[in-house]
């Protein structure tokens, strides 16, 4: 099994990649059907994010383990502009860009856990994790 793996992600077809890989990667840790999709839509929204925002940076896929509870941690990192206001980004409909302002939150909901550590000129940092169904 995977360890970790750290996807570049540049180009559109890199959040394919990232897509791709984050799917085989849950269904290695035993996620199936709608969580799957779940996964990787959440990978999508999050990684066309870094291209939108930050024009490159990267995600990190990695099985997750707390006590008896098993799951997929993505970590997005990218050192662009950073978000001014993070809690306000996180608002439905809200966007600094041509978008409709629904990745953040729509990646939120889909994950069972979310963070985004954010700083002007530094970058930001998204954190989801989904659990296994028990």
């Amino acid at each position: 099994m995977t360890d970790e793996l750290v996807v570049p992600i540049a180009r559109d077809v890199d959040v394919v990649a990232a897509r791709q890989h984050g799917r085989e990667l849950a269904a290695e840790l035993g996620f199936a059907g709608s969580d799957l999709t779940i996964i990787a839509t959440a990978i999508s929204e999050i990684a066309r994010n870094i291209l939108a925002y930050a024009g490159h940076g990267e995600l990190v896929l990695k099985p997750l383990e707390e006590g008896t509870e098993r799951g997929i941690v993505l970590i997005a990192r990218d050192e662009g502009p950073g978000i001014a206001n993070p809690e306000q980004a996180m608002r439905d409909g809200f966007s600094t860009g041509k978008s409709l302002g629904l990745g953040l939150p729509g990646a939120r909901r889909l994950m069972d856990e979310f963070n985004i550590v954010s700083a002007l000129g530094l970058g930001t940092t998204v954190t989801m994790k989904k659990w296994l169904p028990r």
